[in-house]
């Protein structure tokens, strides 16, 4: 009854011409056009109701708005420092690729290096670089399919180091992401680079001519450390290398740039703050992960001790410092299903086959 008695006197009021609303006649009210299409931005269109002129009925007026406002929460993403450091790195890794870290060599003859080994400095930097790019942008591209906040690739020029680069990072706003969405973020970066460096590594030990161990070292006396893959490789596809040999040189360009990869996927895995595998162990553990990181920290301070590892120790302090605890996830009640905590687990293991505990030993 209250309602009815509303709508009376809402038609009683409509018919006073002190103030009250007026009836509007259906055929006086615009038609409202078609927006036409736009590849750049959606039109906005607003309807409002026009007074007529001498009192009559109102009309309905529809222009076109101002274009939607962004969302506050939208970060800018930085392109060029991400493309010069890019270019910077493919230098540095295309110098280290042609000298073979022989600087003396360089200065005494530059064009006879530049003109022999120019295609040895292209094949290390093709590899190297695909193998990275591919590793960075298997975590980008995942971000932007969850949306996610993420920098582009912010590559490390390093021509002082016999690697070239110091790898890549991005910016990555983990925190955003739920559980299932932060481990495939997490992983898809090491498998993506593992699809790379694992073929390129094959096709480089094929290829590759063994040294003795007597022979003289590239680096001064010092020889690069096999990573347990490398050695599972050998026994497959060169069986005929002796076991003293060595076939990790810097003149193999395919076969060191595997190498990297390898060096780069399995320091990323381990289980620690906000490294790669630290992310897929609190994806599946969640704060128990916790413990796990602690204990590696710990693992990691006995082997440099113990065995005199000490280059480790600034990589140490960065993963420290960086915080080794992983942040919650935006929702970390998602289940992340079978298919992914066995993937999981499994990828957990990765820095057994592809981290050399010993990257640069003596002869």
């Amino acid at each position: 009854m209250d309602q009815e008695g509303d709508k009376s006197s809402d038609a009683e009021g409509s018919a006073k011409p002190d103030g009250g609303r007026q009836p509007v006649d259906a055929a006086s009210v615009t038609p409202v056009p078609a927006p036409k299409p736009s590849f750049l931005a959606e039109p906005v269109y607003l309807a409002e109701l026009v007074p007529a002129p001498g009192g009559g009925a109102p009309r309905v007026a529809v222009h076109q708005g101002p274009p939607p406002a962004p969302p506050q929460n939208q970060q800018r993403r930085y392109v060029k420092l991400p493309v010069v450091l890019f270019f910077a790195t493919c230098f540095s890794t295309f110098f280290v690729g042609m000298t073979g870290w022989d600087f003396l060599a360089l200065i005494s003859e530059p064009v006879t290096m530049l003109r022999e080994n120019w295609w040895q400095g292209m094949a290390y930097m093709l590899s190297v670089m695909s193998i990275l790019l591919a590793h960075e942008m298997g975590h980008f591209l995942q971000a932007v399919r969850y949306g996610v906040p993420a920098s582009l690739p912010f590559f490390i020029p390093l021509p002082i180091t016999p690697l070239g680069t110091m790898g890549a990072v991005i910016a990555l706003g983990g925190s955003q992401a739920n559980r299932k969405q932060l481990f495939d973020i997490g992983l898809t970066g090491p498998l993506a680079g593992l699809a790379l460096a694992l073929p390129l590594t094959c096709v480089g030990l094929i290829m590759a001519t063994p040294l003795p161990a007597s022979s003289d070292a590239s680096l001064g006396g010092m020889h690069f450390g096999d990573p347990l893959v490398f050695k599972i490789l050998v026994a497959w596809l060169r069986p005929d290398v002796p076991a003293d040999s060595r076939l990790i040189v810097l003149s193999n360009p395919l076969l060191f740039a595997g190498w990297v990869g390898m060096l780069v996927t399995g320091l990323n895995m381990l289980a620690m703050g906000q490294l790669d595998g630290g992310h897929v162990a609190y994806a599946l553990m969640g704060k128990r992960s916790y413990w796990l990181a602690r204990g590696m920290v710990l693992a990691s301070i006995a082997f440099i001790v113990v065995t005199g590892q000490y280059t480790w120790s600034a990589m140490l302090g960065l993963i420290v410092f960086m915080g080794i605890h992983h942040p919650p996830t935006a929702n970390d009640r998602v289940e992340l299903g079978l298919g992914r905590t066995v993937l999981g687990w499994l990828s957990l293991s990765i820095p057994l086959f592809c981290f050399p505990p010993f990257p640069i030993v003596p002869s």
